[in-house]
Order: C-alpha cells, then structure tokens, then sequence
C-alpha cells in the first residue's frame, strides 16, 4: 500500500490554487501557508484525503490579517470597555479609511510647507466646546492627567480628597499614576467627608495644583460631602477636574454626570476627559482649559511620548462634526420600540422551534460612566447555554447571562443588525436541536 504521505501535494501547488493565490495579497503569505500547512498535517494524520487540501485550506482562512473579530453588542452595556467602549460612527469609520494612506497630517496644502498636528480635530473641540480657551488632544485620559501632573506639578504637590483617589481599570490607581510623575500627593479629608477647609488648610506655596477626580465607577451614599469645582476654584490656585467620561456638556439623561462645559464655567483650569466614552468617538484623552496651562502641557517634552496618531486624528474630528454616533443613539433609545423590535424578534424565533421570549432589561452606560443607572430597555431571553454558543458563532454574539437565562438586549443593536441577530440564534439552534 502506498504511503499516504507520499501522496500529500506540494506547498507551491496547493497555493497556485486560485483561491488562495487570491488571499495571498490580503491576508499575507504566512497565514495562507498556515492553513495549507495544516491542511497538509491533516491529510498525513489520515483525516483528509490529499484531493481536498485546497479545499480545506480555504475553508481555514481567517477573515482578515488581525485576530480581533466583530461582535454584536447584546449586553445592554452601551460603552462596554472589554469589547471596544464607544462605537465609531459610519462618518469616522470613512475619515479612518481615508486616513489610512498618504494625507496632509502636518502639511499646508497652499503652501507646501508643514502645518500644525491635528488641527482639524482640534478646531473641532474648540467649536465643540467654546468655553475653552484651547485644547489638547493626547493618547487616553489616563495620559491627560500624567501630562497635567508632570507639567504642572513634578516636584510640587498636587492637593486631592481621599475620597478621590480611585482605581481605575486593570488595577491602575490614580494615586500611582499621579506619583509616577514625580509630584507629591497631599490627601486630605476622609473617604466619606471632605470640606472646603481641608482643602484650604493644604494649599501652600509648594502646590501645584487641586485635583478634582469624578468617581465615575462607583458611588458613596449616606454621610458625605464633597466640594465642587467653583468652591475649588475661589480658593486661588488652579484646579484639573478629571471628569472621566468627556461628556462635553450636560444631557438630561445623565443627570448625575459632570460635563466639560460646566467644569469650565465653574472655573476649573483644565479638565482631562477621555474620548471614547459618552464623547462616542476614538481613544484619546481630552485637555481643555487656560490658553497658557494647556500650551505648558503641548510644550513638555511628555506631549511627545503620549500624542495621537493620524488615525485617532481622523476619527475624532469627524466624531464631533459628523452624526451623531452610535454610543448617542444607544443611550437615548426609544423604549417602547425596543419593546417592539424585542417581541417581533422573539415571535420569529419561536415560530422556528427557538424557545425565546420578549422581556424587560435594564441596561447600563458603562465605561465608568453613571454608576448605578439603570436604562430601561427591552431583550430576548434565551435558555442560558445559548451565551456560550453565541460566543463562537458567526456572528459573534455576546450577550449577558442573568437568572439563569441568556438575554440579547436590543439597546446596542442596530435595527439593521436585527436579521443578523436571528441568523446567528437560527445558526446556533440548528447545532444544538
């Protein structure tokens, strides 16, 4: 008998194949060669016959040369930090596009010669939010604050409220963050209380700044107090208000949120935001401010190591003077016709054997945004092993397990994703029945 493996084609003829000569200008020669390598392996294991290598080596080609896969957002979790936070909008998905090749990033078209970083973008936040005086876009917010600390305060002491000193994702804690800068932190006050005279008994000539942080992932209730920017303010020194979220000015969604628009008027010095939050756009962290506070921060030799490529650019500018994104539209959703698309959905599936149901759902803002707020929405409730399979579909369908039931919550669906939704549920029913 002959030797199966003797019978295994050649690598160069398996990729003179079409189809694959084909995905080698879009996926790159290693992943091709990958799935013909393994096609290979399978066909000396005797799983597969050697006629059916091409075959089988188109069937294992990834999508696309990244491994991150498009997921369908069915949590209710509008800026779901472990899937992305804030979708971009259609507008700043074309900017990214058009940004990806050769574009005037640092070069005057009339003149030919080279022009400032980001000013477009940059315009836009100064329209945005007028009470600026100027802006600073960098890498994430994160950032915004490091380089407001090691501009203003390396060697100084920067005054903050114990109640403030938060931790913040992946166990970064700001305290860390602050002193990592070389400034000094002076605490003051409780975790629960802390009043203007502590602030004013701490300012001294070593201060370089008040730091005023939003607790924005948690909430102290009962005997508290806490002092507000304006109060700050008076006290004669600059404050940075990190506000966390880059809500830009209020919503009356989020009553509870502070906005940058109102830290300003209040008279803070700058504020720190981040951009992929309620802003709806890409990472970056925000800097707005005083014209002479925010020039200190783009002259620090720190600017450097945390500013924001062409792309970032691209897609932020065209979040603020395009649409409204997607993270809008999925916070201020219309309830009632998330009732209605839930139960048309739920209907359709039930009718092909899926034991779903139309019920209520309570989503949330996420990304550190409104802790505590519960967004009323509407859902389609699974028996609970659909999560696990929806996870590994095609789509991928990430939805949120609760009392022992799989819910796909509508609230960060697109409408038009609907039928996509379905067919992932149809896909994953057919497996299991």
């Amino acid at each position: 008998m002959t030797d199966v493996r003797r019978r295994v084609p050649r690598t160069d003829t398996v990729l003179a194949d079409p189809r694959l000569a084909a995905a080698l200008g879009r996926l790159g020669r290693s992943a091709v060669k990958a799935a013909v390598g393994a096609a290979q392996d399978r066909v000396r294991a005797g799983q597969l016959a050697p006629e059916q290598v091409a075959d089988a080596a188109v069937a294992a080609l990834p999508g696309g040369a990244g491994s991150m896969r498009p997921v369908i957002n069915a949590t209710g979790v509008v800026l779901h930090t472990n899937l992305g936070r804030a979708p971009l909008s259609p507008a700043a998905v074309a900017a990214v596009a058009a940004a990806a090749g050769y574009v005037d990033l640092e070069y005057d078209l009339t003149t030919g010669r080279r022009a400032g970083r980001g000013r477009g973008a940059l315009a836009a936040l100064r329209a945005a939010v007028p009470h600026a005086e100027d802006v600073l876009l960098v890498n994430n917010g994160a950032a915004a604050l490091v380089l407001a600390a090691t501009a203003l305060a390396a060697g100084r002491e920067i005054v903050v409220s114990r109640g403030e000193l938060v931790e913040i994702g992946d166990g970064f804690r700001l305290p860390d963050l602050v002193t990592a800068t070389g400034a000094q932190l002076r605490e003051v006050g409780t975790t629960n209380r802390t009043t203007i005279a502590d602030y004013a008994a701490a300012i001294g000539p070593d201060t370089g700044f008040v730091l005023k942080v939003h607790p924005s992932n948690f909430r102290v209730t009962g005997y508290t107090a806490t002092v507000g920017v304006a109060e700050l303010a008076a006290l004669g020194v600059p404050v940075v208000a990190d506000i966390g979220s880059g809500l830009l000015s209020r919503d009356p969604l989020l009553p509870q949120e502070p906005d940058v628009a109102s830290a300003l008027a209040a008279g803070a010095a700058l504020v720190t935001a981040s951009g992929d939050k309620l802003l709806g756009g890409p990472q970056a962290g925000l800097v707005l401010g005083r014209a002479e506070l925010v020039e200190r921060l783009r002259r620090h030799p720190l600017a450097r190591a945390v500013r924001v490529d062409k792309l970032t650019l691209a897609a932020f500018e065209a979040t603020l003077r395009g649409p409204r994104p997607p993270a809008y539209d999925a916070l201020h959703a219309d309830v009632t016709m998330l009732r209605r698309r839930a139960e048309s959905m739920a209907a359709a599936l039930a009718e092909r054997g899926v034991p779903a149901v139309a019920v209520d759902s309570a989503g949330a803002v996420g990304g550190g945004g409104a802790p505590g707020l519960e967004l009323s929405g509407a859902a389609v409730a699974l028996p609970e092993p659909y999560a696990a399979r929806l996870r590994l579909g095609d789509p991928v369908v990430v939805g949120r397990v609760e009392g022992g039931r799989c819910l796909l919550d509508l609230r960060c669906v697109p409408a038009e994703c609907d039928g996509d939704l379905r067919a992932a549920v149809f896909a994953v029913f057919a497996v299991a029945g």
